[in-house]
C-alpha cells in the first residue's frame, strides 16, 4: 500500500489543501446564525436579535455533540489510519455514526420537552421570550440532523477529502440565505420564517453528508462496522472530550453573559434589552472569526493525528506552527475591525437608539480586545487531542471559559458595574493565552526528546 500524502506531503501545502475547505465550511456553518440575525434584525427589530441570542445556546450545545462524537470518531480515525489498522478505522466510523444518530434524537426530545424553562436559564426577558420560543422550537427540529451532518463532515476531512466536507456545509447556507429574505420579507412570517430556513438547509446538507459513506477512499464500511462496541465507544468519546467541554463551557459563558447584563443592565441607564441583543450581534460577529480559527484546527487534526500515529514528531510540530501563524494572520484582521470599524459592522445587523448604538460599540471593542491572541487557546486543545491527550485537551478546553471568563463576569461587575463585564473578555483571552504557551513548549520538549531517541 502506498504511504498516505499526510505523512510525506509538505506541510503547507497540506494545510492549504485541508484548512481552507474546512474554513470554508465552519465559516458558512456560522453564517446559518449570522444571517438569520441579520434578516431579523431589519425584519423584525432588535427584541428579534435579542430572541436568537438566547436561543444561541441550544445551537452550541448541539455542536458540542457534534464535536464530542465527531472529533473524537476522527482523532482516532487519523491515528488509526496512521498505524495502518484499517479495520479498527472503519469500526470506529460506524460505530461514530451510530452515536450521532442516537444523540440527535435524544437531544431533540429533550430540547422541545424543556423549551421555555431552558428558555429562561438562558436570559429571556418577558418582551423576549414569545419570539425566542417560536424561533428555538423550529430549529431545534433540526438539530439531530445537524449534529448528524458536522459530525460525518469531520470524518470525511479526516478520510482525505475536505473539499467535499466544505460543500456539505456550504450548499445548506446557501439554500439558508436564500429561503430567508423570502420566508421573512415575501411571505412575512417573521422569525418563524428564519427558523424554516435554517432547517431546509439542515436538510439538505445532511443528504449530502450521508451519501458520502459509500464512498470511503480509505476504509469500507460493512454490517459489522455498525454493531456498537460500548468500550470503543467510551474511547472516542474521551478524544472528543476537550472539543466537547470547549463547546459546553461556551454555553455556560453565554449564560452567564446574558443573566449578567441584564442584571446589571437593569441598573444602568441601558435597562435590560440593550445589552441583551448588543451581546448577541457581537458573540455572532466574533463566531465568524472563531469559526476560522476553528477552520484552520479542523484542518490540521488529520496532519497532526496521522504523523503523531507515524512517529513524525517533527512533522507534527511544523503542522501545529503554521497553523498558528494562520491564526495570529486571521485574527490580526479581525483586532482591527472590531476596533475601528464597530459602527459599520453594527449597521449590517439593523438599527437601535442611541443608548443601543452606544453600549454595542463599547461592546465590541473591550470584549473583544485581546482577541489577537485567543485562537491560540483553542488550537492548543485541538492539538492534543489530536495526539491522542485528551485530557490535556480538555484542562485547556476549560482555562478560557470556566477557569477565568466565568469567575471575572460574576466578580468584576461587583466593582465596574456593566463594564466589569465587558473586561471580563480580554482579560480572561490573555491569561488562557499564557497558560496554553506553556502547555505546548513542554509536550513539544517531549516529543524532541522521544524523537532523539528512536534516531539512536
Amino acid at each position: 500500500m502506498n504511504e498516505n500524502p499526510l505523512g510525506y506531503e509538505k506541510i503547507s501545502k497540506l494545510l492549504k489543501a485541508f484548512a481552507l475547505p474546512s474554513i470554508t465550511a465552519t465559516l458558512v456553518s456560522s453564517l446559518y446564525n449570522i444571517v438569520d440575525q441579520i434578516f431579523i434584525g431589519h425584519g423584525v427589530g432588535y427584541l428579534g436579535n435579542a430572541a436568537t441570542n438566547v436561543s444561541y445556546p441550544l445551537s452550541t450545545i448541539c455542536l458540542a455533540i457534534a464535536l464530542l462524537l465527531g472529533i473524537g470518531s476522527a482523532s482516532r480515525f487519523s491515528i488509526c489510519l496512521g498505524r495502518g489498522d484499517v479495520q479498527k478505522a472503519a469500526m470506529i466510523v460506524g460505530n461514530g455514526i451510530l452515536m450521532m444518530l442516537f444523540a440527535g434524537i435524544l437531544y431533540l426530545i429533550i430540547g422541545e420537552g424543556l423549551l421555555s424553562p431552558l428558555l429562561r436559564i438562558f436570559g429571556a426577558t418577558d418582551e423576549v421570550m414569545p419570539y425566542a420560543k417560536q424561533y428555538a422550537g423550529i430549529t431545534l427540529l433540526g438539530m439531530p440532523l445537524l449534529i448528524m451532518t458536522n459530525g460525518i463532515s469531520n470524518l470525511i476531512r479526516a478520510d482525505g477529502s475536505p473539499k467535499y466536507s466544505m460543500i456539505c456545509m456550504v450548499i445548506g447556507a446557501i439554500v439558508n440565505t436564500i429561503l430567508d429574505p423570502i420566508f421573512i420579507f415575501i411571505f412575512h412570517w417573521g422569525i418563524m420564517g428564519a427558523a424554516l430556513a435554517t432547517v431546509l438547509g439542515q436538510i439538505l446538507s445532511f443528504l449530502m453528508a450521508i451519501r458520502y459513506l459509500w464512498n470511503f477512499r480509505n476504509i469500507r464500511l460493512k454490517k459489522e462496522c455498525f454493531h456498537l462496541h460500548m468500550r470503543e465507544n467510551m474511547k472516542t468519546m474521551y478524544m472528543g472530550t476537550s472539543s466537547c467541554v470547549n463547546q459546553i463551557a461556551i454555553t455556560f459563558v453565554q449564560i452567564v453573559l446574558n443573566n449578567s447584563l441584564t442584571y446589571y443592565g437593569a441598573l444602568s441607564v441601558y435597562g435590560k434589552d440593550i445589552p441583551l441583543a448588543a451581546c448577541g450581534i457581537v458573540m455572532k460577529t466574533n463566531a465568524i472569526l472563531l469559526s476560522i480559527i476553528v477552520g484552520i484546527s479542523q484542518g490540521v487534526q488529520p496532519i497532526i493525528g496521522y504523523n503523531f500515529g507515524a512517529k513524525k514528531y517533527t512533522r507534527l510540530k511544523e503542522a501545529y506552527l503554521l497553523a498558528v501563524k494562520w491564526n495570529f494572520v486571521v485574527s490580526a484582521i479581525g483586532f482591527c475591525l472590531f476596533q475601528f470599524c464597530p459602527k459599520w459592522i453594527l449597521s449590517i445587523f439593523g438599527s437601535g437608539d442611541v443608548l443601543y448604538e452606544e453600549f454595542s460599540i463599547m461592546f465590541m471593542r473591550t470584549f473583544l480586545f485581546m482577541v489577537l491572541v485567543n485562537g491560540v487557546q483553542l488550537l492548543s486543545s485541538n492539538f492534543f487531542t489530536a495526539i491522542g491527550k485528551a485530557l490535556k485537551g480538555l484542562l485547556l478546553s476549560l482555562t478560557r471559559q470556566v477557569f477565568f471568563l466565568i469567575p471575572l463576569i460574576l466578580l468584576l461587575p461587583l466593582h465596574f458595574g456593566i463594564f466589569g463585564v465587558l473586561l471580563a473578555g480580554p482579560i480572561a483571552d490573555f491569561i488562557a493565552f499564557v497558560v496554553s504557551v506553556l502547555f505546548v513548549r513542554k509536550e513539544f520538549k517531549q516529543l524532541s526528546l522521544q524523537e532523539a531517541g528512536q534516531t539512536q
